[in-house]
């Protein structure tokens, strides 16, 4: 009996501090939703004022899931700046003489995120322009900045080919995805990949069938063991090309592949092997291929919520922070370190894990949330939210508030996972006034009311304020 008293006390008061601390109207919209008050945080405050305008349960850690990418991406503008550029520097050792290079090609990997197929052209131009026309040692590849995992994905969930769950490294190379076309063409069905790669198999037990290209019939069935990856199943003659994209070999691999076959094409003579090493002291310096702007990646990260970039950014930030090797200890408190200058963390109340949010031990409170948006305005204004994905427009929130007064008018970072569903960010209210907005959903029933408690906030904040 104690217990139950001491619970309706519990719920008397919870229900008397939500009456007091949360605006009637909003109040009024909210308190329909069938989840419990204490699973929820909720934080409004305008960027001009020093108050915020609801508060509710701020304090609590939640697991963040995305949402913490902001974290990651904030800290990197932070200490790098909008304009920083990864670099992929070149060496070799032995000489050049009249085409020749007599020695080895050093690649010094530095944690482009975004190094891909199309840059490798770049990269063997600037070979050519080096006037190499013959290598006769082999390709080094050092992937020494980086001290992580080998393990090619993170097995977080059921999906762990799926290119969300692909792990760091230090010579990433296409997102670490690997990609097949499947064609359906004259009565046969083809499978090509889209680099040369030889880390791994295609094994191709597809039927074709007259079918119209529905249902089973429209995609086929994909498994991976060790490094094959096996379609099977039916596909109508009647479809288009499909493009599959998973998590099989090593993001090295796939580089040097790539890189050995553009060489080869260039009529660059080559007939070494890879060989992963660090790069010897008496190596000379050839050239660099440099990633796009830093602005323009941290975008991509929050739009799109690519983990991988997020994970990449916080290790490379352990590595500017703290010196090489990258580790993920040294990215935790390096993303915390950096924004701890500005005393956005709340003391003891932040866990990090692997900057992505791809995890169920991560853990933020909606008030350090709330810190960071107030100091990304005040720092760096609407160049830091166009960062953030726009309401009906782009990123993850292109589709949600369409057909709403909200469209066009907030800048948020989503986080999903079993059990969460969050929202961070600024939304434009009816004054023209703009106000931060937070709202963290901890229950078992986020998937179905996450989205609509949220919802009603953010346009209560546009419609209202």
């Amino acid at each position: 009996m104690n217990k139950i008293k001491l619970l309706l006390l519990a719920l008397i008061y919870s229900t008397q501090l939500f009456s007091a601390t949360i605006p009637y109207d909003l109040k009024e919209q909210i308190s329909t939703i069938p989840l419990n008050k204490n699973s929820y945080s909720i934080f409004i405050q305008s960027t001009s004022s020093s108050t915020p305008l609801v508060s509710w349960y701020a304090h609590k850690k939640r697991t963040p899931a995305s949402v913490i990418k902001i974290l990651t991406t904030y800290a990197s503008l932070m200490r790098l700046g909008f304009d920083y550029r990864w670099e992929t520097k070149f060496y070799y050792t032995g000489t050049i003489r009249r085409g020749v290079l007599r020695g080895d090609l050093i690649v010094k990997a530095g944690g482009d995120p975004t190094l891909k197929t199309s840059d490798v052209d770049s990269i063997v131009n600037k070979l050519h322009n080096q006037g190499i026309k013959r290598i006769t040692g082999n390709i080094i590849l050092d992937k020494s900045i980086f001290r992580i995992s080998s393990k090619n994905n993170s097995g977080f969930d059921k999906n762990r080919y799926s290119p969300y769950n692909a792990m760091p490294d230090a010579l990433m190379f296409n997102q670490r995805k690997s990609t097949v076309c499947v064609s359906p063409k004259g009565g046969k069905i083809y499978t090509t990949k889209d680099i040369p790669d030889l880390s791994y198999n295609v094994i191709n037990r597809m039927k074709i069938t007259n079918g119209s290209c529905r249902g089973s019939r429209s995609w086929p069935r994909v498994s991976i063991k060790n490094r094959n990856i096996i379609f099977s199943g039916k596909l109508s003659k009647h479809c288009g090309k499909r493009r599959v994209c998973k998590v099989i070999t090593k993001s090295h691999l796939s580089f040097y592949y790539t890189l050995k076959d553009k060489i080869k094409k260039s009529g660059i003579k080559y007939s070494g092997k890879m060989k992963l090493r660090r790069t010897p002291k008496s190596a000379k310096y050839l050239f660099s291929h440099t990633s796009e702007p830093l602005e323009r990646i941290i975008a991509q990260t929050a739009k799109k919520s690519n983990n991988l970039f997020a994970r990449q950014i916080m290790l490379t930030l352990g590595v500017v922070e703290y010196g090489k090797p990258g580790t993920l200890a040294k990215g935790r408190n390096a993303v915390e370190r950096i924004l701890n200058r500005h005393h956005i963390l709340e003391r003891g109340k932040t866990f990090i894990e692997n900057g992505s949010g791809l995890s169920r031990v991560a853990k933020v409170t909606a008030q350090s949330l709330a810190n960071l948006l107030l100091d990304g305005y005040q720092n760096y204004g609407h160049r830091w939210m166009q960062t953030l994905s726009i309401a009906g427009i782009d990123g993850t929130i292109h589709r949600r508030f369409k057909y709403s007064t909200v469209f066009g008018r907030a800048w948020m970072k989503t986080g999903t996972i079993r059990g969460v569903s969050n929202i961070a960010g600024y939304v434009e209210g009816a004054s023209g006034e703009l106000y931060v907005v937070v709202v963290l959903v901890n229950n078992k029933y986020s998937r179905r009311y996450g989205h609509k408690i949220a919802d009603t906030i953010i346009e209560w904040v546009a419609d209202t304020q």
